[in-house]
């Protein structure tokens, strides 16, 4: 597969947008709530983000099944987004539960800065399957990338967790230079998730896919300090 294709095969749905904006948790405009995203949600309870949801099977388990969690999930094509909002509502239809600790967005995520900020503290970030962007003159659009990182470091809470996952070996390895220069601290790491007896992994689109044919998924926690 090649990840700068991820999206281009994905048919425009002119549909998809109207179905977005007629829905609760989805957000137009996320730079209004930079600084108050507890306001939006109307709680004190944790924030996590996934960064790049996918089709939102990932985020509609986690959702559904940790309603003490309010969650800020991020994609950038409303043809993907409307495909999350379907699956997260299914989820939600599944457990009887509401939809209210789900906020999804479209967002540029290498401007993530203009949608959050100091005030909004969160306390875990998951990226999942990321574009590993191969090139060198690409690598700074990384997800993981210690430009993005320095930019997370705004509104991660110190002690603050970010879950990365991915097929792409030097994606993983140079992720783990990255992440140790913005002192950032390797709490866990496995290079064959799926065999390494962690517990409470949820797998993805991307994931089931990559698993199914043979490649291993590896698995990091860092620890903001």
């Amino acid at each position: 597969m090649i990840w700068s294709e991820r999206y281009m095969r994905m048919r425009r749905k002119p549909w998809a947008r109207p179905e977005l904006e007629a829905c609760e948790f989805f957000i137009q405009k996320p730079s209004e709530y930079k600084g108050r995203w507890k306001e939006f949600f109307g709680n004190d309870k944790p924030m996590y983000m996934e960064l790049g949801c996918g089709k939102g099977t990932f985020m509609a388990v986690h959702g559904s099944e940790n309603p003490d969690i309010n969650y800020i999930t991020v994609d950038i094509k409303d043809e993907v987004l409307v495909l999350a909002k379907r699956n997260i509502e299914a989820a939600y239809e599944k457990v009887g539960h509401e939809i209210d600790n789900v906020a999804l967005m479209s967002q540029e995520i290498l401007l993530i800065d203009e949608m959050l900020d100091e005030n909004d503290v969160i306390e875990r970030i998951y990226i999942n399957f990321c574009n590993p962007w191969p090139k060198d003159r690409h690598k700074k659009r990384r997800l993981t990338h210690t430009r993005q990182l320095e930019k997370y470091k705004k509104f991660l809470k110190k002690g603050g967790e970010i879950w990365f996952k991915t097929d792409d070996d030097e994606l993983f390895e140079e992720s783990l230079e990255y992440f140790k220069e913005c002192n950032f601290e390797i709490k866990y790491i496995t290079y064959d998730l799926h065999d390494s007896g962690f517990e409470g992994n949820v797998t993805t689109e991307h994931e089931d896919m990559f698993t199914a044919q043979g490649i291993k998924t590896k698995f990091l926690i860092a620890q903001y300090n």
